[in-house]
C-alpha cells in the first residue's frame, strides 16, 4: 500500500488523461534517463537539486515526483516542493514500477524542442475541425500540458515552422501528418508510443470522422456535428480550442469508462 506522500501507477495512470491531473516532474540523473529515456506521459524533465525553481509554477496544483525507483532523489524532491507550499507526492517505485506496470511511456527522441518557457511549440493551419483539435487535446493530456499552439494560414505553416521553431502538424507530405488511411491523431499516438485501449478506441472515431468513413465508428457523425459545430460558434481558433478540449475530454472518459454504457427512456427501474 502507498504511504501517505505517493501514488500507485495505476491510480497516477487514471488521472493522466484528464484535466484534473497533477503536474508531473521526472528527477530521474542523466545516467538514469539515458538508460531509458522514455517519460510518464504528460511529465517534464527538471534536474532534482533545482526542483524548487518549479514552485511558483506549480502554485496552486498538485504535483507528482519521480526518480528510477521512487527512493530518495524523488521522496528528496517532493519533500524541497511541499516546503515550497506545493502538494506534492511520490510515484510509489518510480519509473520502474510504472514500466513494469506496462503501463504507456512517452518516447522522449520524438518530442519536439521545448522554448525558453519550457513548452513544446507547435504550428497548423487556421480554423481546426476535427484533427487539429485532436491532436492538441493529445498534446496537452499526454504529452505536455503547457504546450503552445500556432494557428496560421495554410501557406505560412512551414515558414512559421521555420522561423518560430514551431513543430508543424497536419498537412500533407511532413512527419505529423495522415499515413496511408489514419489520419494525424493516429501518428501521434503511435510514436509516441502511448496507445492504450481507450485511446484506441477514441482514435478509431478521430479517423472515422476525419476522413469521412463513418461506417468505422457509429459516433464518428456526432464528433464531425460537434465540431462543425464549434467551427461556426468561434471566430478565434485558440477559444475554440478550449472548447474543444472539453469535447475531446468527454469523449476520452466515454471510451475508457461508459462504452457498456446505454440510455433509454422511460428509465428502467427494479422493484424491491
Amino acid at each position: 500500500m502507498a504511504s501517505y506522500n505517493e501514488i500507485t501507477p495505476t491510480t497516477l495512470m487514471r488521472l493522466i488523461g484528464t484535466p484534473t491531473c497533477p503536474a508531473i516532474v521526472d528527477v530521474r540523473i542523466d545516467e538514469d534517463f539515458s538508460a531509458d529515456p522514455s517519460l510518464v506521459p504528460g511529465s517534464v524533465r527538471h534536474p532534482f537539486e533545482d526542483v524548487a525553481e518549479l514552485a511558483d509554477r506549480l502554485q496552486g496544483q498538485s504535483a507528482i515526483v519521480y526518480c528510477q525507483k521512487g527512493l530518495k532523489i524523488s521522496q528528496g524532491a517532493a519533500a524541497v516542493l511541499r516546503t515550497e507550499g506545493v502538494q506534492a507526492e511520490v510515484l510509489e517505485g518510480g519509473q520502474f514500477a510504472w514500466r513494469d506496470a506496462g503501463l504507456p511511456m512517452v518516447k522522449a527522441e520524438k518530442l519536439p524542442p521545448r522554448d525558453q518557457a519550457g513548452r513544446t511549440v507547435w504550428v497548423t493551419r487556421h480554423r481546426p475541425k476535427i484533427d487539429r483539435l485532436a491532436c492538441p487535446w493529445l498534446i496537452r493530456r499526454f504529452i505536455d500540458p503547457r504546450a503552445r499552439f500556432l494557428f496560421v494560414s495554410p501557406s505560412q505553416v512551414m515558414n512559421v515552422a521555420d522561423r518560430f521553431q514551431a513543430a508543424p502538424f497536419d498537412i500533407e507530405d511532413i512527419f505529423w501528418s495522415h499515413r496511408g488511411e489514419t489520419c494525424t491523431f493516429d501518428t501521434m499516438i503511435e510514436e509516441f508510443g502511448i496507445g492504450h485501449d481507450a485511446l484506441d478506441k477514441l482514435a478509431l472515431i478521430v479517423r472515422a470522422a476525419d476522413t469521412n468513413r463513418h461506417e468505422l465508428a457509429p459516433e464518428a457523425s456526432g464528433l464531425l456535428a460537434a465540431s462543425l459545430g464549434l467551427s461556426r460558434m468561434f471566430r478565434d481558433d485558440l477559444e475554440q480550442l478550449d472548447a474543444g478540449m472539453l469535447l475531446y475530454d468527454a469523449y476520452y472518459r466515454w471510451a475508457r469508462d461508459a462504452t457498456d454504457e446505454g440510455h433509454d427512456w422511460p428509465a428502467s427501474s427494479t422493484k424491491a
